[in-house]
């Protein structure tokens, strides 16, 4: 398995107010365009959607509360396991270090074409939390999509 590590930043959220916001699988629904919620499922545990003809689905494996969340693939086209971190920041018990590690099962050309992008993409998932965190708007997300 290949391992592919975010950056670790500052979120301007305690961690169990953060670990209650990605420890119930049916909250990422409303993530999903409403055109599209048609082809996702979820519950506490899971989520699976129809993703460009494939099933693709994600389980949560393991909660240590306040400071873990694991996930694993349940039906995707490769497997991979991503755990989410919530560390208290060091000087402040009111936000949490955060940070998210992807072990994935990727063949080379997979690997050739992901590798890179998936760090990047994990980095942008961190970058738009903390923005969110601090009330400002995620970069590269257009404001209109809200109105």
């Amino acid at each position: 398995m290949a391992e592919y590590k975010s950056k670790r930043a500052i979120v301007s959220k305690a961690p169990y107010e953060l670990y209650m916001a990605f420890v119930d699988m049916r909250n990422f629904v409303q993530f999903v365009p409403e055109d599209k919620r048609g082809d996702v499922t979820a519950d506490f545990d899971t989520i699976h959607a129809t993703v460009q003809g494939f099933n693709v689905g994600v389980k949560v494996v393991q909660r240590t509360p306040y400071s873990k969340i694991e996930f694993a693939d349940d039906g995707a086209p490769f497997h991979f396991c991503l755990t989410m971190h919530f560390d208290a920041a060091s000087n402040d018990p009111y936000k949490t270090d955060f940070q998210i590690v992807l072990d994935a099962e990727l063949n080379f050309m997979m690997k050739t074409l992901l590798g890179g992008k998936l760090k990047d993409a994990l980095d942008k998932v961190v970058d738009g939390l903390v923005a969110v965190s601090e009330g400002r708007m995620p970069e590269g997300v257009d404001p209109s999509m809200f109105k």
